[in-house]
């Protein structure tokens, strides 16, 4: 299945074919090759304020993990309806149905889900 690699920080240098390499190696030796996975870098600031909104532990740490797919197909099924995040007003019309929808699947699910652009304006 797939691998996407994202460095979202400028601090420590990523070279992103070498490390594709590597976790595919990983995923083939564990045997779980049947699943996409999503690798993020980010500084300590963002995976801080992730961590805070996620965890409710307002500290930098050097991992997170979580299935993602739920936020994600929101996230893109509101672009499909026509909500944009352009601009600040359109942000917030696309951020509160986000929420209304990810709030109701959390409900449902027991999950603590929150928008993928929370804390973007």
């Amino acid at each position: 299945m797939s691998l996407v690699i994202k460095n979202l920080q400028r601090v420590v240098p990523i070279r992103r074919m070498p490390l594709r390499r590597k976790m595919d190696l990983v995923r083939s030796i564990l045997g779980v090759k049947k699943f996409d996975l999503g690798i993020i870098c980010v500084d300590n600031k963002n995976i801080q304020n992730i961590n805070r909104i996620y965890r409710n532990k307002n500290v930098p740490t050097d991992v997170l993990s979580f299935p993602f797919h739920e936020v994600t197909a929101t996230h893109g099924l509101c672009h499909l309806l026509g909500f944009t995040h352009s601009s600040e007003a359109e942000w917030q019309k696309m951020y509160n149905q986000e929420k209304l929808v990810l709030e109701e699947l959390s409900r449902h699910t027991g999950a603590r889900l929150q928008p993928l652009s929370r804390g973007l304006y």
